[in-house]
């Protein structure tokens, strides 16, 4: 039977040993639910996918408790990714950030037919519960808690159903607003206004080119994060 707890101080702390442990915990987000795990460890990203049934084609996302994190895992946020962060996290913006040659993520998608080779979507949920579990475990390779081709799961239990005993815990926050996943955005000089929208959810397009043309955080600026 799959282990679900609520979220609470005995399962934050067993949801941290069993991440170290290379094991998969699945956790609310601020739209679905993720299966995660320690994104550094291989074998375990491994795992993510086989539960899943999922294309290892397919990328995981780096879930971080804060933007500061980014710095210390090797990664940049290319313009204007950058300033798209400042409006967007936390939230439902999955930005590509570009891997540099010291990041150590088993996550990093690496295409060396692009510019930038190595590259990292990341997101900074805007959930209490998503946070305070970041807090405990620290960043997180994650992808949606169902298997590959059903619908995401709002709920521990819809996710439980799915993925089983594959899961060694599942941290129950109640339901999840979904069933749409966040925007996916990568920076592109070749693109209208610089990027590209590799998967619209949340966040429609047209709110992520108004925010690319408000000057508080637009094309014009040069703000910092």
């Amino acid at each position: 039977m799959a282990r679900i707890m609520p979220i609470d101080e005995r399962s934050l702390t067993l949801a941290a040993e069993l991440v170290r442990a290379g094991e998969l915990v699945v956790l609310p987000t601020d739209t679905v639910y993720g299966v995660a795990c320690d994104p550094r460890n291989a074998d375990a990203v491994d795992r993510v996918f086989k539960a899943k049934r999922r294309p290892r084609a397919k990328s995981l996302q780096v879930l971080l408790s804060s933007v500061d994190d980014i710095d210390a895992l090797g990664l940049d946020l290319p313009v204007p990714l950058d300033r798209l962060s400042r409006a967007f996290l936390p939230g439902a913006f999955s930005p590509i950030c570009v891997a540099r040659d010291e990041c150590t993520l088993a996550t990093v998608r690496v295409d060396p037919h692009a510019h930038p080779a190595r590259t990292q979507g990341i997101r900074v949920p805007n959930s209490d519960d998503t946070l305070r579990i970041l807090r405990a475990t620290g960043p997180l390779a994650a992808s949606s808690a169902n298997l590959s081709g059903h619908d995401s799961a709002q709920t521990a239990q819809q996710a439980a159903a799915d993925l089983g005993d594959a899961i060694a815990l599942y941290l129950d926050g109640g339901p999840t607003p979904g069933p749409l996943s966040s925007t996916v955005v990568a920076s592109d000089p070749h693109g209208r206004d610089g990027i590209a929208i590799l998967r619209e959810g949340v966040i429609p397009q047209a709110s992520i080119r108004e925010t690319l043309h408000d000057p508080q955080y637009g094309l014009g600026s040069r703000m910092p994060m």
